[in-house]
């Protein structure tokens, strides 16, 4: 599933690419991609409207059209891709939507397991008002972390993974920064003292800004690739997640696969006691 670095990656290739462009022709063919309102609503409102530079908190990406009274919401969710390309290029199966640009380009939205959506909305976008603050915001500062965290009995990597209480991060990336702080997941989150928080914070924020850097994680399923359909490289350097078995590139001790709630959960047990 895409998380804040993919949907950050893909952001900054709509603000290059698409931001200006207006909106010529639209195509839906998959309703439940647009299934907040009918796929009519959502062709008669795009089509000539011009597309604004994209924004994003957490998973979601915020395009504001016009004027920017309206916000075009992307989320990609578990299988979303969303593709520039020409209009000669073969259409990739389960291609729910697609939107020509004035520059003679079409940007497609592909979603094999069609959890993900696009929806328009007024702005502010009601709708995301749910979501906590974004970590690589300014507003999210190690202050406003440790106010969160007290009196939390909930461990700490379920809680990291709450959209509302912080947006964005999901089990790759909350495993990786739970590594870089030496913390371990199942901490109950409010035993932190004021030193864990501020290595959290900055563990977060360090981790997210280098997966950005080397363009998301691409895992085995491909699901994740960028606005031209190339994968990301950071999986590369992932220090345990996917790593079960390998040696912790901090100690060399084997790095452990736990379940928790389901989803798998990476880490050495040495350096996160």
């Amino acid at each position: 599933m895409p998380e804040l670095p993919e949907v950050e990656v893909v952001r900054r290739g709509l603000e290059r690419e698409v931001a200006g462009r207006k909106v010529t022709s639209v195509a839906v063919t998959g309703a439940r991609t647009v299934r907040r309102h009918p796929p009519a609503a959502l062709t008669d409102r795009l089509r000539g409207a011009t597309l604004g530079t994209a924004g994003r908190i957490g998973k979601f990406l915020l395009v504001p059209l016009d004027d920017g009274a309206d916000t075009l919401v992307i989320h990609l969710r578990m299988s979303g891709q969303l593709l520039l390309t020409s209009p000669g290029w073969p259409m990739a199966r389960h291609t729910h939507a697609v939107l020509g640009l004035s520059d003679g380009r079409e940007l497609r939205f592909v979603d094999p397991r069609t959890f993900g959506e696009l929806f328009v909305a007024e702005s502010p976008v009601v709708a995301l008002a749910h979501l906590g603050p974004d970590p690589l915001s300014a507003g999210w500062s190690a202050a406003v972390l440790g106010r969160g965290l007290a009196g939390r009995t909930g461990r700490l990597k379920l809680l990291l993974m709450d959209q509302r209480f912080v947006a964005g991060i999901g089990n790759i990336y909350s495993d990786e920064a739970l590594f870089e702080a030496r913390l371990r997941f199942d901490r109950p989150a409010g035993s932190l003292d004021g030193g864990e928080v501020a290595r959290l914070h900055r563990a977060v924020r360090s981790t997210l800004r280098e997966a950005v850097v080397h363009r998301g994680s691409s895992l085995r399923d491909a699901q994740y690739v960028d606005l031209f359909g190339a994968p990301g490289a950071y999986q590369a350097r992932h220090r345990v997640y996917g790593r079960e078995g390998e040696p912790c590139p901090r100690c060399g001790e084997p790095v452990r696969r736990i379940s928790l709630g389901g989803r798998s959960t990476f880490l050495c047990e040495n350096c996160q006691p």
